[in-house]
């Protein structure tokens, strides 16, 4: 039976991710999975694929809000915003979303970073952004991954991967929630529906990968052979994307921990 290896959350997107023993998974993903996002002033989000020293930023949940460090920056602790706090109409891709405003310290920490303006805003409890009615029902939202909840992996196919590639790469360079390990390489591809202790997930489709996939999750550097991305076109393209790693929406929330086994429901 296929386990539980690996949990990660990225508290802001495209930042740094966190390596968890344990977390909750809610019907919005895991807790404190991408509830936040660095935008323009005018709302249009952004991402490590613009800006790759991103993934060199930690951004740590703390009681209340995050605790932000990066190269070369201080430490900040930003809390979470209050309700009535000011609020900012935001675009992810094809989404139009309102979020709330961080504030003046965590913009101008970001703007220093980044060297342009910067808004960090939150998820809170007006923000409402349905997930795609293709794959989902009606009552299913997500914050601010790209479209769905959470992505899941398998060790096995990254190592299957690595076995085609000229370098490997680690599992952290595709920014995955949950990491399987137990199967046979591109087993995902054909599960429906999990269970993983009390928690029951549906897995909905394949996920289109892009270029942050070649960014090194340690350094921020993008890769000049467009490695992983250029070895993947050649066998897991599928509908004009390449596809690696399966989309997934929490059925039934509660409690995940590494070393749990993987119950194949369908």
């Amino acid at each position: 039976m296929p386990v539980l290896a690996q949990l990660f959350i990225h508290p802001i997107k495209s930042t740094r991710g966190l390596s968890l023993t344990r977390a909750t998974a809610e019907p919005m993903g895991l807790e404190h999975d991408r509830r936040w996002m660095l935008v323009r002033p005018d709302g249009s989000f952004i991402t490590g694929r613009e800006f790759p020293s991103l993934v060199r930023v930690s951004a740590v949940p703390t009681e209340g809000g995050l605790r932000l460090s990066a190269p070369e920056q201080p430490e900040l602790h930003v809390p979470a915003p209050p309700a009535g706090a000011e609020r900012l109409d935001v675009t992810i891709w094809n989404d139009r979303c309102s979020a709330a405003r961080a504030g003046k310290d965590a913009e101008r920490w970001f703007s220093q970073y980044l060297g342009q303006p910067i808004v960090l805003v939150r998820v809170d409890a007006r923000t409402e952004r349905p997930v795609d009615p293709r794959y989902a029902r009606p009552e299913d939202h997500v914050g601010f991954p790209d479209a769905f909840p959470l992505l899941l992996l398998s060790r096995a196919s990254v190592e299957e991967l690595n076995r085609r590639m000229p370098r490997p790469v680690t599992v952290e360079n595709f920014r995955p929630n949950l990491v399987v390990e137990g199967c046979e390489p591109f087993a995902e591809d054909g599960w429906k529906r999990l269970r993983i202790g009390d928690v029951e997930l549906e897995v909905v489709k394949p996920c289109g990968r892009c270029v942050f996939t070649t960014v090194d999750p340690l350094t921020g550097e993008k890769a000049r052979d467009g490695e992983p991305l250029r070895t993947l076109a050649t066998f897991r393209r599928q509908d004009g994307q390449v596809m690696f790693g399966q989309n997934v929406l929490v059925r039934r929330p509660g409690t995940l921990q590494v070393g749990a086994p993987v119950e194949l429901l369908g």
